[in-house]
């Protein structure tokens, strides 16, 4: 009786032995390793480092060449000086201002443009140049044409053709912060715009239907259909705006010199910026660096967990 036995494996078909796959497994690894190693040593140079080193400075005082240690002086000396309370102050409001302006109004704006039916590449357009201007021209065109507190402003002659009283914009100390948010929002509201016109056309129409044959009008539509169907949107994009203005910097610097009248406009940014550049303080510049740090890092915890729990 004739016994059957299975063919032996071709040497090309036969598995290959466990060190082989081993030293493929490794090869790719280094590969991919390979292509991060640029990226987290970029991250580590420019970031992780000056960090960490901003956060040792803060212990230290450094005085003509020598650097000692003093622990939380620098601290307790930063957060003695009446500018501190004021500048935080001063960027607390315009933080409020700008969720109240800044984040209504691209909303907005994106709705409206959601409901054209032509030109909507040339309203994109016109709505995302701004955001293609360098910063600082477009705050120069803000301080010398449009607020210009004589009736040859823009904004001022807008008010006198209107019948309505003029303002001395970023020479009033109740003007200052609010003249500053309109010009940031108009520099910065075309990407928010776009992000909200994509999330916008993700909305199924059956819901604005239903909603319509139910008698809902524009408002309620809006409040029913559009916030809910792009909460997370808004969340995120309210989340990246409040850290980002807590970051005013460049405003204050070029529409009201940096402090602006009374110190109306000096926000902690800027700060930080007259402590390590006018002052030669680079130590108490790193402490509130820290403090600033500390204050954004607890702002994005405590929303990371009520996004928590409200999604579980």
């Amino acid at each position: 009786m004739a016994i059957l036995t299975a063919p032996a494996p071709s040497p090309s078909t036969a598995a290959p032995p466990a060190s082989a796959r081993r030293s493929r497994k490794i090869r790719d690894n280094l590969t991919g390793h390979a292509f991060l190693i640029g990226a987290v040593l970029c991250f580590a140079l420019f970031m992780w480092y000056p960090m960490i080193r901003g956060v040792v400075m803060s212990f230290q005082r450094t005085r003509r060449g020598e650097t000692t240690w003093v622990g939380w002086d620098n601290y307790t000396r930063i957060i003695a000086d009446p500018s501190f309370w004021t500048a935080w102050k001063n960027t607390f409001y315009f933080t409020a201002l700008a969720l109240v302006l800044g984040f209504v109004v691209p909303f907005l704006v994106a709705i409206l443009l959601n409901e054209f039916r032509h030109a909507k590449g040339y309203l994109r357009v016109l709505v995302y140049l701004p955001v293609m201007l360098p910063p600082a021209s477009a705050l120069f065109l803000f301080k010398f044409y449009a607020y210009d507190p004589s009736e040859a402003g823009l904004f001022n002659a807008i008010l006198a053709g209107l019948g309505l009283p003029t303002s001395e914009w970023m020479q009033s100390p109740t003007m200052t912060m609010p003249a500053m948010v309109i010009a940031s929002t108009w520099m910065n509201m075309g990407g928010a715009v776009l992000i909200y016109l994509a999330a916008l056309q993700n909305i199924p129409g059956e819901l604005y239907e239903a909603a319509e044959l139910d008698g809902a009008g524009i408002a309620k539509r809006i409040w029913h259909v559009t916030i809910p169907q792009t909460r997370l949107i808004l969340a995120l994009l309210a989340m990246l705006q409040i850290v980002a203005t807590m970051q005013l910097f460049i405003e204050p610097l070029i529409l009201a010199n940096g402090a602006g009248t009374q110190d109306s406009a000096t926000s902690v940014a800027y700060l930080i910026y007259q402590h390590g550049f006018f002052q030669n303080d680079l130590n108490g510049a790193a402490a509130l660096g820290v403090i600033m740090l500390v204050v954004l890092a607890a702002f994005s915890a405590v929303y990371v967990r009520l996004s928590t729990k409200e999604n579980s």
